[in-house]
């Protein structure tokens, strides 16, 4: 079964540029991805970062990329509904893909994630261009759900990326060379700024836009892991730009794309919904 966004989800993700979608996907998802979670953790792939390898608390763990090698995350990206559901809030005619990413902090995670947003990793411009967060374990702001900065995607800014963990962070060295101004010390200045968070079950997901800023604290839990998979997502409007800082995984060498074109390349960002 396949949800689609109400007018109202719609809205939210137009002005605040993030909604929360209540039970966005059918719950076999959850088991599906949460079974894949655990297999990358005991066997992380090129592509994984991953601090405190092999903890059972205190580990703040990410992989990517998996969808041409993993066939559960493949069905997942073209059967679980996800590229209709970005398409509609982007007012996209079509949805590609372009990648997989799983997030994961173990109880007692102290490492948070820092405020950013998304687009000055990716090498990709637009405005239609978004993430879909599904929570595979419940959590809360004190547990590491994200939080928002309302309405920071209408802003025109694009930030200078960081590091997610810090000088032990496996993608540093190319993260290091982009350019931007710097991202205000959000956290530091919390009353500022207009932040909105939400508490999550498994199954629910955020949509949200790749220039909206946002953040997550460490997990406090003593005892649950705080999981979810995004998938992201390109609309009409995005063309492809690699530069420096950019995510070098998918680069020049690997499409059939210039740079300034529409990534119209199934083999590497596959159309997964066209209205």
């Amino acid at each position: 079964m396949e949800r689609a966004l109400t007018e109202q989800e719609i809205q939210f993700f137009k002005s605040d540029g993030v909604a929360v979608l209540r039970q966005a996907v059918d719950g076999t998802w959850v088991d599906r991805m949460n079974t894949v979670v655990d297999r990358q953790m005991a066997a992380p792939s090129k592509w994984a970062n991953d601090a405190n390898p092999g903890g059972a608390t205190n580990r703040h763990f990410s992989d990517r990329y998996l969808w041409k090698q993993n066939s559960e995350i493949d069905a997942f990206v073209r059967h679980s509904g996800c590229a209709r559901l970005a398409a509609q809030a982007m007012e996209s005619a079509s949805a590609r893909f372009y990648f997989d990413h799983l997030l994961v902090k173990e109880a007692g995670t102290a490492n948070p994630t820092p405020w950013h947003q998304d687009i000055p990793y990716w090498p990709f411009l637009g405005k239609q261009i978004c993430s879909i967060w599904l929570a595979l374990t419940p959590c809360d702001i004190e547990t590491s759900s994200l939080e928002f900065v309302r309405g920071s995607h209408l802003d025109d800014k694009y930030y200078l990326a960081e590091a997610f963990t810090g000088d032990n962070d496996a993608n540093k060295s190319w993260i290091s060379q982009g350019d931007g101004e710097p991202c205000p010390d959000i956290e530091a200045h919390r009353q500022d700024f207009d932040i909105v968070g939400y508490d999550m079950e498994p199954g629910d997901a955020l949509i949200f836009s790749a220039w909206t800023l946002h953040g997550a604290r460490g997990n406090g839990s003593a005892d649950q892991r705080r999981a979810a998979i995004s998938t992201r997502w390109l609309g009409d409007d995005a063309i492809w730009n690699p530069h420096p800082g950019a995510d070098p995984t998918v680069g020049r060498d690997d499409v059939s794309i210039e740079p300034g074109q529409p990534p119209h390349d199934d083999a590497v960002f596959p159309e997964i919904w066209r209205s």
